[in-house]
């Protein structure tokens, strides 16, 4: 059976040769900060650190943009173009709040990324926090020049700079940048090692940064046995020994006396090796010289420093999963973060059978509504009407979950037109999305015309919520089966309050989901959800558009400001619903500052300090 390596890493010294001093400029992320409204703590901490460097760094550059992309961009391409700056940060708006945008500003911008730095920020932070996992950096290069997006906490730049300077990591990177070959840095590493480096960056001859993946086959023809002919890889004493590799001995034939085998990280084993010396405990005493043709440069020679156990460093087959173990299970959900497609990649799975995200068919309704794309009137008169937001904003909601949206449009308020609209939903898709023509007015058409022309069924016709009494629910019979249909409010709050409470979790139904997982996470009171805005209560329930954020002693809820089921922007930013209970007699007008609620939460939540 083949026996795998685990990977490791090599913590180098490099130097920078002599220049001039190295360039910084800061960019601060942050509506509040870029307009007074809170103090940017971030920004300063990165240039205190600067300055800590000494001589090698200029922090000559500082500036606070709003979470804007156009604003974003506008200043790192200015500061690109100076030749005295070498190297951007940036700090805050590398989240998953909706105003967190930095990287999708900076990501653009970039020539060449540099998916190892990004590697290096997560890792320095999930040392000391889980939550560092939400966070986005990007980092690379835009011409000579290194740019890196740090998050916007403090704690978080600290661990970040001090992982970037360590080793004299980003020296090096700038030096290159610049145009630089980092021979000094190079040689310095063969002078304290031993070994001669080849290339640009932390990469030798032992393979330090290969990527390497189990085959999709298990390699298990190669023959092992620990007491049979041969020296092991890493049990010997410390000594002398000739390298072979890949391209001198087979995998299949025992290692002879004397010489060991190179293996590179997540490689099998050779025949009767027992254990992985690392790499860091072996010192280079030879190389191969021109007249070796293709092994120019590969270590001929290496010196063991150390003895090891039988087994160490090696991954037997089945430690990570066995045959006919149980991988996935029927209904498990295959999501976006990479594990479960992970998994199936692991075992050789190329195909599995899952269920089909439903198809939605949307469309908005009223004589008054004009389309942005296409601002026709069809009022009938001098007015203009109102730009429909509906359809725009939940086409977006929908598309960003992987929905397939199709778009009917905005249907006129006469019979003909529903009908027909209807008829094109029904044919295209599984499930009919409307907005308007669901309350009491003479041209809401919706509830009769599905009843009497389609001969659906009304489920249910009104809901005692605040926002979206008019929802509206029914199925339409449609060949063999029968397609469920929401009528949702036309006021546009109203509108996509009822779509996360009531459309998103059908769609998920559709999709195969369980029904404990459909509906939206709610934080429970016991976690002490805060609201740091007085809410007076109604007579319904009502959902409270707020901004989750994760304070210093649990989490806050705050308000996005006037309620008005017209007003869409009260759903700006927000990524939770606070549950408000009704008024009754005996309860009390408002809910204070500081009172507990429940949350729905429809968005990722955000660290507030």
């Amino acid at each position: 059976m083949s026996h795998v390596a685990p990977s490791h890493v090599l913590v180098s010294t490099v130097i920078l040769s002599e220049m001039r001093p190295i360039g910084v400029a800061v960019l601060t992320v942050s509506d509040t900060a870029s307009r007074g409204l809170a103090e940017d703590r971030s920004g300063p901490t990165i240039q205190e650190i600067i300055k800590a460097q000494g001589s090698k760094f200029v922090c000559s550059e500082f500036a606070s943009v709003p979470d804007e992309i156009s604003q974003i961009q506008m200043a790192v391409k200015k500061w690109t173009e100076q030749e005295d700056i070498d190297w951007i940060i940036t700090t805050g708006g590398t989240g998953f709040g909706v105003r967190d945008i930095t990287p999708e500003a900076i990501k653009p911008l970039l020539e060449r990324e540099a998916s190892g730095l990004v590697h290096l920020l997560l890792s320095a932070s999930l040392k000391h926090t889980p939550l560092a996992a939400i966070s986005r950096p990007i980092a690379g290069t835009l011409g000579k020049t290194l740019v890196v997006t740090l998050p916007g906490s403090v704690k978080a730049v600290k661990e970040n700079m001090e992982a970037l300077f360590c080793a004299g990591l980003v020296e090096h990177a700038i030096e290159l940048t610049r145009g630089g070959t980092g021979k000094q840095v190079h040689d310095k590493l063969a002078r304290d090692s031993g070994e001669k480096l080849r290339g640009h960056g932390l990469h030798h001859d032992h393979d330090h940064h290969h990527h390497h993946h189990h085959g999709p086959q298990p390699r298990s023809t190669l023959p092992y046995d620990p007491s049979g002919p041969g020296k092991s890889l890493g049990t010997d004493s410390p000594g002398v020994y000739k390298v072979l590799t890949s391209q001198t001995h087979s995998n299949s034939q025992p290692v002879p006396p004397g010489s060991v085998f190179r293996v590179n990280t997540g490689g099998p084993l050779p025949a009767g090796s027992d254990a992985v010396i690392m790499v860091e405990d072996t010192r280079l005493v030879s190389t191969y010289e021109d007249s070796d043709g293709d092994l120019e440069g590969e270590e001929k020679e290496i010196e063991t420093l150390v003895q090891v156990p039988e087994k160490e460093n090696i991954r037997f087959p089945g430690t990570d999963v066995r045959v006919g173990d149980l991988v996935l299970r029927k209904g498990d959900m295959i999501k976006s973060g990479g594990g479960e497609v992970g998994t199936l990649a692991f075992v050789g799975k190329k195909e599995v059978e899952v269920y089909r995200k439903p198809i939605v068919a949307l469309l908005s309704t009223g004589n008054e509504l004009a389309d942005l794309q296409d601002p026709v009137s069809r009022s009938g008169n001098d007015w203009g009407g109102i730009y429909d937001t509906n359809r725009p904003s939940l086409h977006a909601a929908l598309e960003g979950m992987g929905y397939q949206v199709v778009d009917l449009g905005i249907v006129p308020d006469d019979i003909e037109s529903h009908v027909a609209a209807i008829k094109r939903g029904l044919e295209s898709a599984d499930i009919l999305l409307t907005t308007g023509g669901t309350s009491m007015g003479p041209t809401d058409l919706l509830k009769p015309i599905i009843e009497r022309h389609f001969n659906g069924t009304i489920h249910f016709g009104r809901v005692s919520m605040k926002p979206g009494k008019p929802t509206t629910f029914a199925t339409i019979p449609y060949e063999n089966t029968a397609k469920p249909a929401f009528a949702l409010p036309g006021n546009p709050a109203s509108a996509l309050v009822t779509f996360y409470l009531f459309v998103v979790p059908a769609l998920r139904l559709l999709g195969g989901w369980g029904k404990s997982q459909a509906q939206f996470p709610r934080v429970r009171v016991t976690e002490i959800v805060q609201l740091q805005s007085e809410m007076y209560l109604d007579p319904r329930t009502e959902f409270h558009r707020v901004v989750v954020s994760q304070g210093q002693n649990g989490l806050v809820a705050t308000s996005t400001g006037g309620q008005r089921s017209s007003r869409v922007a009260s759903l700006s930013g927000a990524n939770g619903l606070a549950i408000v209970p009704p008024k009754t007699e005996s309860s009390p007008m408002k809910l204070e500052v500081g009172s507990e609620a429940e949350v729905v939460i429809i968005g990722e939540i955000q660290r507030s300090y």
